[in-house]
């Protein structure tokens, strides 16, 4: 199935205003948003919150609940003076009824409770936006980086022209590394876009399979996957 991307009406860029007082949590957040293609801005507390919201005029918001300063609905209920009809998703650590009603009441449009994945809090907000008026644009099915390309599609990988044939995991590594070329990605970023596995969890398997994918896309030939030590991986051309 072709990707279908969201993008504002003029064709820009959807901006999503990140308000997260944890600073591993906002950043988590916003690299999943990025790897959308979306614009990010971020807030660690209720007043930047605000006067961010004023000039960056977010198409939706991710707010947490709990913020050092004064609450979400009190976010909420400024920003929306401002941008009445802004999208809102709370993330809230408390798992009674209560907070999430009260947050559905003052007028946010969705909630999820911490621990979340970062899918589903992307699926919640893309759901949201295509409500509220975001644009549908097709994309590319093929990904090209140097002399290798993979498609979407039909899940073919070639090098050089060459067919490589991959499982279905390689192929989703492969694709996160492809979306992302020269960039290097963490194990922990990895995980959570290939296994959806919380932060912190298996690096031995990313590993692993890094070191399958090599075999396929690099034996004989000028690597392309890189460790950077300490940082995580990076796929780049082999002349670059």
């Amino acid at each position: 199935m072709v990707d279908m991307e969201l993008t504002r009406p003029d064709g820009t860029p959807l901006r999503v205003l990140v308000v997260d007082d944890e600073v591993n949590i906002a950043e988590l957040v916003s690299m999943a948003l990025r790897y959308e293609g979306w614009q990010v801005a971020v807030a660690h507390t209720g007043s930047k919150a605000v006067s961010t919201a004023r000039e960056f005029r977010p198409d939706a918001v991710v707010l947490d609940m709990m913020l050092p300063d004064f609450d979400g609905l009190e976010v909420l209920r400024r920003m929306r003076s401002t941008n009445p009809d802004v999208p809102v998703v709370f993330l809230t650590a408390r798992d009674a009824v209560e907070d999430r009603v009260a947050g559905l009441t003052a007028g946010g449009d969705d909630y999820v409770t911490k621990p979340f994945s970062l899918e589903e809090l992307v699926a919640r907000l893309r759901a949201l936006m295509r409500r509220t008026g975001a644009q549908q644009v097709t994309s590319t099915p093929m990904l090209v980086v140097g002399d290798l390309s993979l498609d979407e599609d039909s899940h073919e990988v070639f090098r050089g022209g060459e067919p490589i044939a991959l499982t279905a995991t390689e192929f989703e590594l492969l694709r996160f590394l492809m979306r992302n070329p020269r960039r290097v990605l963490s194990k922990a970023q990895i995980l959570d876009r290939v296994w959806n596995y919380d932060f912190g969890g298996q690096a031995n398997v990313v590993e692993l399979y890094i070191s399958y994918l090599r075999k396929k896309i690099d034996a004989g030939r000028e690597p392309m996957i890189h460790t950077m030590r300490g940082a995580g991986y990076v796929l780049k051309p082999a002349d670059a």
